[in-house]
């Protein structure tokens, strides 16, 4: 099976994302799998809260673009204090730390969720959210 252009490029781009030895060594089915395992984790473990489409309303924020994005920053949503005050920037760093342990690390936050500690499901997340451009 051929993946389109622009997947590829997403792929790609979502691989070179990870830092990782093992993605660079990756075919392009392994990296469209990474992706597609983020989605399912995202599914599973994010939608209840969060829109990967700027255009669903959720009770939390949208993610869509959330990369390098100003934490605290997205119009239209309430957030903490905390995370209006973080000067965070959202990289692989920050987004790997918040799905660890979101409350440990931003005190303060008001989002409650089960932290993510398997690194490799953090690899699968961090994949399929680095897709979510606008």
């Amino acid at each position: 099976m051929r993946i389109p252009r622009l997947a590829s490029a997403l792929l790609s781009a979502a691989c070179g994302f990870i830092a990782t030895a093992a993605c660079a060594e990756m075919t392009e089915s392994g990296k469209d799998a990474t992706v597609k395992a983020g989605q399912h984790m995202f599914e599973h473990r994010c939608r209840s809260c969060h829109a990967d489409d700027p255009a669903l309303k959720a009770y939390g924020p949208s993610l869509m673009g959330i990369v390098g994005r100003k934490a605290g920053s997205l119009e239209g949503f309430a957030y903490s204090d905390a995370m209006k005050a973080s000067g965070i920037v959202w990289t692989e760093g920050a987004l790997r730390g918040w799905i660890a342990d979101n409350t440990g690390f931003l005190p303060g936050t008001r989002m409650r969720h089960v932290g993510i500690s398997d690194k490799q499901e953090q690899d699968y997340l961090i994949a399929y959210i680095n897709t979510l451009k606008k």
